[in-house]
């Protein structure tokens, strides 16, 4: 199946997710939360583009099936995982006003742009390929760090919400219509945008970390 093969290439870099800095903080509560909240205002503009995707995928589609599962997973998305972000933005004091002074970060626009154009260049079945690491990722992170959790009640809920069955029911389906886009004419060019957005999901723990904007570095700067 096209999920196992995805799966399999990817296992280094998904491994590095779950090893990554950020993650490793968030369940130890040594995470700081400036940090966390950076990470929260970058992810509500990558949820938006996400939503979007899913919504654009289905309006091209002439398949009943992707339609449904892909309509049925934008709104999934407007009343799980964005509603639950809310509520972090109000325990944390994020404003409005805040998140649109807030500039999207380069990682988080290459990201998405990289999303937009999975669908461009191979169609619904690029962009459900596209999305799905996001959907699968966290579920996985979500279930590894179940055990342990994290001494910090929010970085908790954030755990929660990735472990919770509604969300991994989902991302289930996601799984399932993967397999079902996937034919032996686009498993290459499916794997390789997938094996991208994994390389984005590692380079987005990051991202949030080093609070990255688009100052130019001392290298690239002209003396």
């Amino acid at each position: 199946m096209f999920t196992d093969l995805a799966h399999t290439a990817t296992q280094a870099s998904w491994d590095a997710s779950k090893r990554h800095p950020f993650i490793q903080q968030l369940q130890a509560g040594t995470l700081p939360r400036e940090t966390f909240r950076y990470y929260l205002i970058q992810d509500h503009y990558y949820l938006q583009e996400f939503g979007k995707l899913h919504d654009l995928a289905a309006d091209q589609s002439d398949d009943p099936r992707v339609i449904d599962q892909l309509r049925a997973g934008a709104e999934h998305l407007r009343q799980g995982e964005i509603a639950v972000r809310q509520t972090f933005f109000d325990r944390l004091d994020i404003t409005p006003e805040e998140v649109a002074q807030t500039p999207v970060a380069p990682t988080g626009y290459a990201y998405t742009s990289h999303l937009y154009r999975s669908l461009m260049t191979a169609g619904p079945a690029g962009a459900v390929a596209g999305l799905l690491p996001c959907y699968w990722l966290y579920a996985e992170i979500g279930q590894a760090l179940a055990g342990t959790g994290s001494p910090v009640p929010i970085y908790q809920a954030w755990i929660d919400t990735y472990n919770a069955a509604d969300y991994t029911d989902s991302m289930t389906e996601q799984l399932a219509l993967a397999n079902y886009v996937a034919t032996p004419d686009n498993t290459d060019q499916l794997l390789a945008i997938f094996e991208k957005s994994s390389w984005y999901e590692l380079q987005f723990w990051q991202m949030a970390l080093d609070h990255e904007d688009w100052s130019l570095t001392p290298a690239t700067r002209r003396s």
